[in-house]
């Protein structure tokens, strides 16, 4: 495993993150997104090379709102969007990523919690959460476009 680094995102892995986004996961989002996501919250918008080539990437905002675990109010960081393309998988890529992600939350932006949301068919990412600490809190019905469910997955920092 040690030939892959995780490193921040920079505005000219443009093409390849969106690339990879689109190639991944069915939920797309435009350039300008994640570039917006970039200018506020760099240090949360990683990438996984290998050869120096992007293999995945995880990306993620930070949000205020009622905490998932106490009755106050929270500094939340929400992971939007993990991606590794299908021939890197099941190396251990996406759980570096999402490790250094929740790192960067908690020293950079100082979060008490994380959360996302995950397909409810999406079992290797529910047990990859499940590993990092991730509880399911509620189902949301329909969330995807597509009409699928997702868990609704938090942590709280300690």
């Amino acid at each position: 495993m040690n030939s892959i680094i995780i490193r921040k995102f920079k505005p000219d892995y443009l093409p390849k993150v969106v690339h990879i986004n689109r190639i991944c996961l069915p939920e797309n989002y435009p350039p300008f997104f994640f570039m917006d996501l970039y200018k506020n919250f760099p240090e949360t918008f990683l990438v996984a090379m290998k050869d120096d080539e992007i293999v995945g990437y995880v990306m993620c905002r930070i949000e205020y709102g009622i905490s998932y675990f106490k009755k106050s109010f929270a500094k939340k960081g929400h992971i939007i969007s993990l991606a590794v393309i299908p021939s890197m998988r099941r190396r251990g890529i996406g759980e570096q990523l999402m490790r250094k992600a929740l790192e960067s939350m908690r020293k950079i932006y100082n979060v008490n919690e994380s959360f996302l949301e995950v397909r409810v068919s999406n079992i290797p990412a529910i047990n990859l959460y499940k590993k990092l600490g991730f509880k399911t809190i509620r189902v949301i019905r329909k969330y995807y476009v597509d009409g699928e469910d997702a868990y609704l997955m938090a942590k709280a920092f300690t």
